[in-house]
């Protein structure tokens, strides 16, 4: 199970990687052909559902690694105890908000189902199930730092 978890991790990053690449790529010829007078409206749409992609995925890679904000100048000073047990309260919260992300993410992936872009023929919910996809990892994520957190709370 650990096996699969690090391996749907490393393809996470990867897609990000490939589809940051793709996104700047895009734009950059958007704006190279824009100044030759040629335009190609599909690069911008196409970017538009890269970035939407890139973007949540790596929320969660940036979620899973640590590497999003955090203000902890109120807890730094508290008991080692009394900040786990802050920090597992912002775990469950975390979780219960992603769960509506969810519930509601498919809901409006369903309603846009019908709803293309105007260039390219993808229907726009590929763009809304970006977040639920996000959301679902996120929550992968979270139950496993809410199980390292329960097992790490007697530990200083």
């Amino acid at each position: 199970m650990r096996k699969l978890y690090h391996t749907l991790c490393k393809i996470e990053v990867a897609a990000c990687g490939v589809g940051f690449v793709f996104l700047v790529a895009f734009i950059f010829l958007s704006a190279i052909l824009r100044f030759f007078r040629v335009s190609m409206s599909w690069n911008i749409d196409l970017a538009l559902f890269l970035l939407a992609w890139t973007a949540f995925l790596g929320a969660d890679v940036a979620w899973r690694s640590g590497q999003l904000v955090g203000i902890d100048i109120v807890t730094r000073n508290l008991p080692k105890t009394v900040q786990k047990i802050l920090e597992l309260m912002i775990y469950v919260i975390v979780l219960g908000a992603l769960i509506v992300i969810i519930i509601f993410g498919l809901r409006l992936a369903w309603t846009e189902r019908l709803r293309t872009y105007q260039s390219i023929p993808i229907p726009f919910s590929l763009v809304t199930i970006s977040l639920v996809t996000a959301a679902l990892s996120m929550v992968l994520s979270t139950i496993l730092k809410i199980r390292r957190c329960i097992l790490t709370f007697n530990k200083p």
